[in-house]
């Protein structure tokens, strides 16, 4: 009998250790209407899925590595919040047959920090789904890989040529350009 008692409160125990727990947030008042109002003007469903949003959000751009207030780290790169005019007029001073080149170099300090950062070696295929995601969440557009090809939707630097050299250097590849407007296409040459 007592055997059967033990094995029953072993069985509740463990039963319990994989549902979820309940958290009590003490918000102030003005974080409440903030909240209430991202709810209301239907920019968040609720609490609970704009406090999971914010947990990936927090998680998955690295939040815990940033000295607030102005200096972002992403592992060993610092990174700034730059507005898409801002990065064009500084492309416009780059002369057109100097953005594959430049792009280039973006590439390779992009491998580098993904490399030394996140333990990523960007050239091997099977890790290009996480280096996309990595690219994706800092910003740069939403990649995808068709076949031979590499797409980018709503990227954020409009030059297709320097986004040639920016994969070139990132994914040690050769690429042939196919559209030079968004969505951008790139047929892979080798790698």
């Amino acid at each position: 009998m007592q055997t059967d008692g033990k094995r029953r409160l072993e069985e509740i125990v463990h039963k319990n250790a994989d549902t979820p727990k309940r958290t009590t947030i003490i918000l102030e008042k003005e974080e409440r209407a903030f909240i209430d109002s991202l709810i209301k003007e239907g920019k968040e469903p609720g609490i609970k899925p704009l406090i999971s949003k914010m947990l990936d959000i927090y998680r998955s751009m690295m939040i815990y590595d940033w000295r607030f207030p102005g200096e972002y780290y992403c592992g060993i790169s610092r990174t700034a919040f730059v507005n898409f005019e801002l990065l064009n007029i500084l492309i416009k001073q780059i002369p057109q047959d100097k953005w594959r080149e430049n792009g280039r170099r973006m590439g390779e300090v992009l491998k580098v920090s993904m490399e030394t950062s996140l333990g990523l070696q960007t050239a091997d295929r099977e890790n290009w789904e996480s280096v996309f995601t990595r690219l994706k969440i800092q910003g740069f557009g939403d990649f995808l890989l068709r076949d031979k090809y590499l797409l980018i939707k709503t990227p954020f630097i409009a030059e297709a040529e320097i986004w040639t050299g920016l994969l070139e250097g990132l994914f040690d590849l050769k690429l042939d350009t196919k559209t030079t407007t968004p969505p951008l296409v790139f047929e892979i040459k080798t790698g």
